[in-house]
């Protein structure tokens, strides 16, 4: 008779950043033999549906939510349809999950002859779910598709908030030393003015230090790239660290839930066969930030003046919906578009871009992102240094940490609230890409040393198995552990 499969569950928080590393986590936990529940709201599991690939047995599982019975609009489940100003609501709303995910847990119990999942894998913003995990006796792990350091300097922060401590600028976090300085100007709008009270501490503070209730913490990053935020949680929290990642979705897997790109592929890669290598900036900032429509015009003013090819991912400036058409005539200067693409210069692409190919291509020299992690890790595991421009959350400490301590990025810019100039963005452009220039060849260097410490971590071959390899089967065994642990007890 054939052995029964384990249950893993996994339960991501409503948002495109976050959903897409645990689908990849799904997937990469399903081929080790194991059955996966996917936990989310109906419309998110919906557009999931549209994203895994047809050979998966991944059970997508609707967790009740009326978005109406919390002051936000019909039908609205996902950060990315909301303005960054009314997303707290949505955070708020998710504490609301608890009672339908205890039951939820209960009927997977129920259904499986009263065997309960092997373990559950819960989102940072989910740390409530291990009250209900060690009520129920079942393995829990809060998995971070953030890298250690960045979520570091973020959790500190908000358990801490220094800032309020000092008249300084410029302030250090107590119990992490190791960051160094940190600039009120790298710190998100809502931390800025944040005094323990207001919505974004009263949540965090619910939210946060819920992680001492799991059983271990996963990570999206690598051991030998991020030892000094993974050895900050290990000691803040007293559990097992795992560094895992990179967790990413394959080519083949990435149907982006349900996004379509605004390009075609194979006209994006003839545009970029014709270029030559190391020549062209790739530039886009994630699923969920946009910049000012001053920063975009000197954006545009700057890549224009650069002289350098480009391929430009845009969505509505500040103020705009998100999702909305895109006026090029209103946000960009007079002609730009047919300018750059006349003279095949510069590729306007409006609201998705095949990133990873694009990045995989030999012409991409260079990547101005966010430093959202996902888009990170997706740039480093292919070799491509980067031009930081962080918007929000722990981007700016992701963009820090890049510069400081790996020497694979360059700020160019920070946040949506400061003017920018063109000629700064262009000076910053030609350190970067120039051929000749000592800080662009470093940063290609260290990039390219990033990019083998990423393969020897998820080299998984007969008598060698990396540091990420290790540590997913050191996670499943822990969580295996426990269960036969608890049964014995049981029996007892």
């Amino acid at each position: 008779m054939a052995k029964r499969k384990e249950n893993v569950v996994v339960f991501p928080f409503m948002a495109q950043g976050h959903m897409i590393p645990f689908l990849a986590l799904a997937l990469q936990i399903e081929q080790r033999g194991y059955n996966i529940t996917f936990i989310n709201t109906p419309l998110n599991i919906k557009k999931l549906q549209f994203s895994l690939p047809p050979n998966t047995s991944i059970r997508l599982l609707e967790i009740p939510f009326n978005s109406a019975d919390h002051s936000l609009p019909p039908g609205i489940e996902n950060t990315d349809v909301l303005p960054y100003t009314d997303i707290i609501t949505l955070f708020e709303a998710s504490l609301s999950l608890k009672p339908a995910f205890r039951k939820l847990l209960l009927d997977l119990t129920a259904e499986d002859s009263g065997a309960p999942p092997l373990c559950v894998i819960a989102d940072i913003f989910f740390g409530w779910t291990a009250d209900v995990t060690r009520e129920l006796g079942i393995f829990s792990a809060i998995f971070s598709g953030a890298g250690g350091f960045g979520l570091a300097c973020y959790y500190s922060i908000w358990l801490g908030l220094p800032h309020r401590n000092t008249n300084s600028l410029e302030f250090s976090l107590p119990d992490f030393p190791e960051a160094g300085e940190i600039h009120v100007t790298q710190l998100a709008p809502s931390m800025v003015v944040a005094d323990g009270t207001d919505r974004w501490s009263v949540f965090e503070l619910k939210t946060l230090p819920a992680w001492l209730n799991a059983d271990g913490i996963l990570f999206n990053t690598v051991e030998a790239l991020d030892r000094i935020g993974l050895a900050y949680f290990n000691r803040k929290i007293g559990r097992p660290v795992w560094a895992i990642g990179p967790i990413l979705l394959s080519v083949d897997n990435r149907a982006r839930t349900g996004r379509e790109f605004g390009i075609k592929l194979d006209q994006c890669i003839e545009w970029l066969n014709a270029k030559p290598p190391s020549s062209v900036l790739y530039v886009s900032f994630g699923s969920q930030n946009t910049i000012s429509a001053s920063q975009m015009m000197n954006l545009a003013r700057a890549l224009e003046a650069s002289e350098k090819s480009f391929i430009w991912v845009v969505r509505p400036p500040l103020g705009f919906d998100i999702n909305s058409k895109f006026e090029a005539e209103k946000w960009l200067p007079e002609g730009f578009v047919e300018r750059v693409e006349d003279r095949k210069r510069g590729l306007i692409v409006v609201n998705w871009a095949p990133q990873v190919e694009i990045l995989s291509h030999k012409s991409v020299a260079a990547f101005l992102t966010h430093c959202g992690w996902n888009s990170v890790l997706e740039a480093l595991s292919r070799g491509v240094p980067l031009m930081g421009w962080p918007m929000q959350a722990e981007q700016f400490f992701n963009s820090k940490f890049l510069e400081e301590e790996v020497g694979v990025c360059v700020e160019v810019a920070r946040g949506t609230g400061f003017e920018v100039r063109h000629e700064d963005l262009v000076k910053k452009i030609e350190l970067v890409m120039s051929e000749e220039g000592r800080k662009g060849k470093e940063m290609r260097r260290k990039a390219c040393e990033v990019k083998e410490m990423i393969r020897d971590a998820t080299r998984d071959e007969e008598g060698f198995k990396g540091s990420s390899v290790k540590a997913m089967g050191e996670f499943l065994d822990a969580a295996l552990l426990m269960k036969e642990k608890t049964k014995c007890e049981h029996n007892d």
